[in-house]
């Protein structure tokens, strides 16, 4: 190789590390390099969001860890400013579901990620944070009302010893005699030799509260 050629060869290789550098220095806040060539690329930046969900669902709530229990339990964490269990309207018992909301967004979050698949009377909660767009408008409707169960005893004696017209004591026994008819011919239908007594009062007497209008 002749001096021109070796002279040649240092100007290429000296261009060549120039444009490098003059890449590397354009693409110094670039996250990485694309394999096919081409400028530098930056990784797309994810906003971290605030977390401000202060309300907890919490699932599979055991038979009797209710409202006193479940405030007890958890404000040992902080402090609550409203929990509710959902419950049925008709008998007042717990759907073993329910809500509860803490001051502090921190608190809640540590209370999510602590109590979830926690053991609690052979039943593991399930507790997760709800956004606060999430939140429906009307999740603590009657939070402050207390549950008071209904005396059904009360109320099936005044639906039996209610004051009936003869249409309706008419339809009463009729009701009484015909399923006293499919139930004879059940057990007959069975096999079974017996003879079913006649029911007291199936001459249709007058009811013992007759109301006149």
């Amino acid at each position: 190789m002749g001096a021109k050629a070796k002279k040649a060869m240092m100007k290429k290789l000296k261009k060549g590390s120039s444009q490098l550098s003059a890449v590397s220095g354009k693409d110094e806040s670039a996250d990485f390099l694309p394999l096919e060539g081409g400028p530098g690329r930056k990784l797309p930046t994810s906003e971290t969001l605030e977390n401000t969900a202060t309300v907890l669902y919490i699932g599979r709530i055991p038979h009797g860890f209710y409202e006193n229990e479940m405030e007890g339990f958890f404000k040992q964490f902080g402090t609550i400013k409203r929990l509710r269990i959902a419950r049925n309207k008709k008998t007042g018992k717990s759907k073993h579901f329910g809500f509860i909301e803490f001051e502090s967004p921190e608190v809640a979050k540590i209370v999510a990620e602590c109590m979830h698949n926690y053991l609690l009377f052979e039943h593991m909660l399930q507790v997760h944070l709800i956004p606060p767009e999430r939140v429906h408008p009307k999740v603590w409707k009657g939070v402050n009302k207390w549950y008071k169960p209904l005396n059904w005893v009360q109320i099936e004696r005044k639906r039996h010893n209610k004051e009936r017209t003869l249409e309706e004591q008419k339809k009463l026994v009729e009701g009484i005699l015909k399923r006293d008819m499919k139930r004879r011919k059940r057990i007959k239908a069975a096999g079974i030799d017996y003879e079913c007594p006649e029911i007291v009062g199936s001459d249709q007497p007058g009811p013992k509260k007759i109301r006149f209008d």
